[in-house]
């Protein structure tokens, strides 16, 4: 099926690893030209290497206010922007009690304004130009607030609330806005923690795994870790139905107990 984007210019957040590598592999494999981010230039390159000739890497930080002009300039010398992916995150487990105010300002820092500070260059010229889609990518733990991730779920709850209202300021346009809402996945990350947590318990990774959905995600109907293929493939489709703006994509394996 042709997906619409040949020949289009996408922006990936942070996508030399993880969920966002998948998405910028998926929009390359359907003709895209792709411009990923991060800050650690060898990592970027062996990235833009892995996903194709079109692919081109820039380091710049969204922490900041210059990273986001640093990306928009450099992927505005390749064309027009049709896409941008806000792929942007950290999490970890924690106590709530035990994090402090600096930790709560770097996860709304990276959750959060990382995709509010490139959004916001990105999004006035695709209003200007009257086409472009934007997704941001949120986390199942946005719904299913978790007691021990408590800085995670709620900057990704923000998440929601950003794109839907940034959708508002679509009305009457061809720019749309969604979000996409990613369950447990097969990245480094996540399979990096669940092999620590396995050494700490002394079981194998297979095991803490089963144990993770007996006893943290027991309503998963998938009962394993997400291929990050499958999101690649998710958001694609989501950011290319022109029907769907100001809406949240759920691609978390059945966690959520809801059919809304």
């Amino acid at each position: 099926m042709d997906m619409g984007v040949q020949g289009k210019l996408a922006i990936i957040t942070g996508g030399s690893d993880g969920i966002g590598k998948a998405i910028a592999k998926t929009f390359h494999e359907e003709g895209a030209t792709v411009v990923i981010n991060g800050r650690n230039l060898d990592k970027l390159n062996a990235a833009c290497d892995e996903i194709g000739v079109n692919a081109h890497g820039v380091v710049a930080d969204l922490a900041t206010p210059e990273g986001a002009e640093e990306l928009m300039t450099f992927a505005e010398d390749r064309g027009d922007i049709s896409f941008l992916v806000n792929n942007i995150g950290i999490f970890d487990v924690n106590d709530f009690f035990e994090v402090t105010d600096e930790r709560w300002m770097e996860y709304f820092n990276t959750n959060l304004m990382t995709a509010i500070r490139i959004s916001r260059l990105v999004m006035k010229d695709m209003l200007g130009r009257n086409d472009g889609s934007i997704a941001f990518i949120s986390s199942e733990a946005a719904i299913r607030s978790i007691g021990n991730m408590v800085p995670y779920s709620t900057t990704k709850t923000a998440v929601l609330g950003l794109s839907r209202s940034l959708a508002e300021l679509t009305r009457g346009t061809n720019v749309r806005v969604n979000s996409y809402m990613p369950g447990t996945t097969s990245t480094e990350s996540v399979k990096g923690y669940f092999a620590g947590l396995a050494k700490d318990q002394g079981k194998t990774i297979d095991q803490a795994l089963k144990d993770f959905y007996d006893e943290v995600q027991p309503g998963n109907l998938k009962q394993s870790l997400i291929d990050p293929a499958m999101h690649g493939r998710g958001v694609i489709q989501l950011m290319t139905n022109s029907a769907m703006n100001g809406v949240m994509h759920r691609a978390d394996g059945g966690t959520i107990r809801s059919i809304f």
